[in-house]
């Protein structure tokens, strides 16, 4: 099982996120996301608006979200 990554840029974050169907909705001091699901309802992600994410908060955003470690990482890697 592969690890997340440390310390990720915000933007490839940010890029990795929209890949897998999230939409910007805020930026301020924290970074609101949301994605429609198929069913309609909707998903909602909050994360830290810093420089540098770390690994262990992106653990926690995809855990709460329902994204899969290989799944995160596969996007983070092809963007």
């Amino acid at each position: 099982m592969q690890k997340f990554p440390n310390d990720c840029l915000k933007k490839k974050v940010i890029y990795t996120f929209e890949k897998l169907g999230f939409n910007i909705i805020r930026e301020r001091e924290h970074i609101s996301m949301e994605r429609e699901n198929k069913d309609g309802s909707k998903t909602y992600l909050t994360m830290p608006n810093h420089r540098y994410i770390k690994a262990s908060t992106l653990r926690t955003i995809c855990t709460q979200v329902g994204i899969s470690r290989d799944d995160f990482i596969k996007a983070y890697e092809t963007s």
